[in-house]
């Protein structure tokens, strides 16, 4: 035993338990993926562009914004399993509303797409409601020297699981009349989460550290500000992210310029997804491999240089074949940059400091510039185009990866060591 009677066979159960919950996620999530899925249907139901294009965006803004709150709460949970499932059950609702409303009452009408928005904006806050719980849970099942190997086959089984909804969601929507194909794909996610909710029971956790909670939003308020004072490396990797936040408008961007050039049949969104997640589920057990032995950062930039791929594909697709290497590229960027994110995040912390606040403040501060991003987008796109606008946020994206390749360091290796216990509020 390593860790409190926490050993390789605890890790080893923890990882066939989360295979299995990532298996569920990654089928599940195939019927509402934000760069193909999402932006297809609010195009259908005659969405504004500025609306179509910020679904990718949308997610990642809405999802920041519960996480500041929910790391100074989580502070206070003592039984981490309750917590996460608890924390998880807030997103079912919205995703079973949708499905209800689009698979069996089936509105057609000018303003629908509004409807549709809305449980897509409160599903999305449900997943800002988890993910700092979700970074403690995830502390206490797995080997700190094995993280990446367990993000990596984690997430590399969500991809192929998604694989396999991939063509699921292409016979659903070419059999299905619309927008009952969409919404019966709602009803199938949300049952799909449930499911995964379950397996939370079945995991062995390590005994949670003791610590006193801060029960003072002011002192926690401070706990952030110390970690953004004296973390220089962690700033320079918050500048870059917030360069790379561009890339977010974009991804909602590519199914929809496709569309729009060539005018494939909306079940290719199956397509699109089988060959993004199968290429994720390659990318995420790579770059997690790549990480563990170069450096988490590394595989970042890997992963971004994956992401710039897709956008000039994107631009210059001329055919189906050329819109299936989008979706590649893409694939290699987004599998990539969750095992890595999340390992990077573990690494700034350290072993002392608190992993919710990292993850609260990596999100809540790229947040505003994805709106940005997203607001510029939507201004431009009648005016000068996609592809213009494309242009343009590759612009920063190239300037992200830049500065995450030059002016970021490993953390393993160079963060600056503190531990909240130090702090002097």
């Amino acid at each position: 035993m390593t860790d409190q009677g926490f050993g390789l066979k605890e890790h080893k159960h923890n990882l066939i338990i989360n295979t299995i919950h990532e298996g569920f996620w990654g089928f599940g999530i195939a019927f509402h993926s934000t760069y193909a899925v999402v932006p297809l249907f609010l195009k259908l139901l005659d969405a504004p562009p500025i609306i179509i294009g910020s679904a990718a965006g949308v997610f990642t803004a809405c999802a920041a914004l519960p996480q500041i709150t929910m790391a100074f709460i989580g502070q206070r949970i003592q039984n981490v399993k309750k917590g996460i499932v608890l924390a998880h059950s807030v997103m079912i609702p919205p995703m079973l509303l949708a499905g209800f409303i689009f698979g069996i009452l089936a509105p057609t009408g000018p303003n629908v797409w509004a409807i549709y928005f809305g449980c897509f904006v409160l599903f999305s806050l449900g997943v800002g409601v988890v993910f700092p719980i979700w970074a403690d849970f995830l502390e206490l099942v797995h080997l700190p020297e094995r993280r990446g190997e367990f993000f990596g086959i984690s997430f590399a089984i969500t991809n192929a699981a998604g694989f396999l909804g991939g063509f699921a969601v292409k016979k659903l929507l070419k059999s299905v009349p619309f927008p009952s194909n969409f919404g019966y794909g709602f009803l199938i996610y949300a049952v799909c989460i449930m499911a995964a909710v379950i397996l939370f029971l079945g995991y062995r956790l390590k005994q949670k550290k003791s610590k006193k909670p801060n029960r003072d939003f002011r002192l926690f308020r401070n706990q952030l500000q110390f970690v953004l004072k004296t973390d220089g490396n962690y700033r320079r990797y918050l500048f870059s992210r917030i360069l790379l936040a561009a890339n977010y408008p974009a991804i909602s961007l590519y199914a929809v310029y496709a569309h729009e050039k060539l005018q494939f049949d909306v079940s290719e969104a199956g397509i699109f997804t089988a060959i993004t997640v199968l290429l994720s589920g390659l990318s995420s057990f790579t770059m997690g491999k790549i990480g563990d032995k170069w450096g988490h950062k590394h595989a970042l930039v890997l992963v971004f240089i994956g992401y710039l791929a897709a956008l000039v594909a994107a631009l210059n697709a001329k055919t189906m074949m050329h819109t299936y290497l989008i979706f590649v590229f893409l694939g290699i960027g987004q599998g990539g940059f969750l095992t890595t994110s999340m390992s990077l995040i573990f690494e700034f912390a350290g072993d002392e400091g608190d992993k919710k606040i990292y993850f609260a403040l990596t999100d809540s501060l790229t947040a505003p510039f994805v709106v940005i991003f997203i607001i510029l987008s939507g201004i431009f796109i009648p005016s000068h185009g996609i592809a213009t606008v494309l242009v343009g946020l590759g612009f920063f994206i190239v300037l992200g990866t830049l500065s995450l390749a030059f002016f970021t360091k490993e953390p393993k290796t160079e963060r600056t060591e503190f531990a909240p216990s130090e702090m002097v509020m």
